[in-house]
């Protein structure tokens, strides 16, 4: 069955940066996008950056292009958001997405705090 593991959250101060990273399994990994999204407290889950099969297209929400990267190694099933010059407002619970036709899963979410 398809699981995403996320980890590498934390609290960290503003202007600091976080890795996160998603481990994948069950599918094949190469073959599919993923997705990395987020939702804050009271708000709507958003999405934060995307990237292609291959690695060759990314994609990112306004609010994060310039602090935010996406990559993947599909060798190790693995893709990651690093996360520069975080912001108070990027404090969210950040999730892994993968969409396989009609069907998307989820991880359980690793949360993000920027405060001092």
């Amino acid at each position: 069955q398809v699981q995403l593991v996320e980890s590498g959250g934390g609290l960290v101060q503003p202007g600091g940066s976080l890795r996160l990273s998603c481990a994948a399994s069950g599918f094949t990994f190469s073959s599919y996008a993923m997705m990395w999204y987020r939702q804050a407290p009271g708000k709507e889950r958003e999405l934060v950056a995307g990237i292609t099969s291959a690695g060759d297209i990314r994609n990112y929400a306004d609010s994060v292009k310039g602090r935010f990267t996406i990559s993947r190694d599909n060798y190790k099933n693995t893709v990651y958001l690093q996360m520069n010059s975080l912001k108070p407002e990027d404090t969210a619970v950040y999730y892994c997405n993968v969409q396989r036709g009609l069907v998307g899963y989820w991880g359980k979410g690793t949360l993000v705090t920027v405060s001092s």
